[in-house]
């Protein structure tokens, strides 16, 4: 079966194409290397023995992703990944998020729909629960409003996805993750950020190794044990096959609605000040870090339930915090030497 992977050369789409490959799909690449390297296909290859096909297209070009769904007509399902996903970014550039992000959904959207049976899955986020009320997370909790243009894009990227829903034949998986750290065990593709990191676990090994000078933790009184902002960090393997059962759920006509929607977590809450101190055991290295303000867009507490995951799609998490950090320096070290 042929899966379309968008964005599969990203972090997470990388991780996910080798965890296809493994089950036997066929996977075709799209990606515009925005923000990804070419070089994670070697990665792959040397992972799983065999080269994805890849094509290089912007999906904001919708004669572009016309020309490929004329070209690949015996698409199965397709995985979407490809966006802009800085939160702190998407608050400067509110723009390029919403065009980014809207438009190549859609325009992926207006072809899956002329298709005879599509399967769509949807890397969404935990970010559409805004500052939730109560935790863990369930996927029942209230859509708060948008805290950065990002996570509105998400909101606003599962709105159209219900709408065309409930006008086509496609049939969807909302993915909400919370926060993917860490690489494959191979060390062979990993979280590859170009410039400077906006997430946490790059910015730390990219200090340990010497890359940056020091790592600012933003903000010291949340109303959290430690005054730091808690996550619930995944480890990006977990993640990945999460994303092969969903897309199997969806070929096998398991899915109940034709919207369904699931979080992807943990299900536990860590401090960034955890992670820091998580890292420094597994790595032996003591981190430069300093305490700077708030950071606008960012929530202070966000943990999932996972209990919808590991009932309905069988599905649980193997991976420790500091075997994803243990996995995330393993690469760093290799891609600097």
């Amino acid at each position: 079966m042929k899966i379309v992977v968008t964005g599969g050369l990203g972090f997470i789409g990388s991780h996910t194409v080798v965890e296809l490959q493994n089950e036997g799909f066929e996977v075709v690449v799209i990606d515009n290397l925005s923000n990804s390297s070419e070089g994670v296909l070697d990665g792959i290859v040397n992972i799983t023995g065999k080269r994805p096909v890849f094509e290089k297209i912007d999906l904001r070009d919708k004669g572009a992703v016309q020309n490929f769904f004329e070209k690949h007509q015996d698409v199965s399902g397709v995985i979407h990944f490809a966006a802009s996903k800085a939160v702190g970014e998407s608050v400067g550039n509110p723009l390029l998020y919403y065009e980014n992000n809207i438009n190549s959904l859609v325009y992926i959207l207006q072809e899956l729909k002329e298709l005879p049976n599509s399967n769509f899955i949807f890397s969404s986020s935990c970010t559409v629960y805004g500052q939730a009320e109560k935790m863990p997370i369930t996927e029942d909790a209230p859509i708060q409003a948008a805290m950065s243009p990002y996570g509105n894009t998400k909101q606003i990227g599962e709105e159209i996805i219900s709408d065309s829903a409930k006008v086509t034949n496609i049939n969807s998986i909302l993915l909400r993750y919370f926060n993917p750290i860490g690489a494959h065990p191979s060390a062979e593709i990993g979280e590859l950020p170009l410039g400077v990191p906006q997430n946490l676990v790059p910015f730390i090994t990219q200090t340990a190794i010497g890359l940056r000078e020091k790592l600012s933790v933003f903000g010291s009184d949340y109303p959290t044990p430690d005054g730091t902002a808690v996550r619930d960090y995944i480890h990006v393997v977990d993640l990945a096959k999460a994303h092969v059962i969903a897309l199997q759920r969806l070929l096998n006509k398991q899915n109940t609605e034709k919207v369904e929607v699931f979080n992807l977590g943990t299900g536990t809450g860590s401090s960034v000040l955890e992670v820091i101190q998580a890292f420094e055991k597994v790595s032996g290295k003591k981190l430069n870090y300093q305490i700077v303000g708030r950071r606008e867009g960012d929530v202070v507490t966000a943990y999932a339930n996972t209990d919808k995951a590991h009932t309905v799609l069988g599905w649980k998490t193997q991976s420790s915090l500091e075997e994803a950090l243990a996995s995330a320096w393993k690469w760093e070290q290799k891609i600097r030497s």
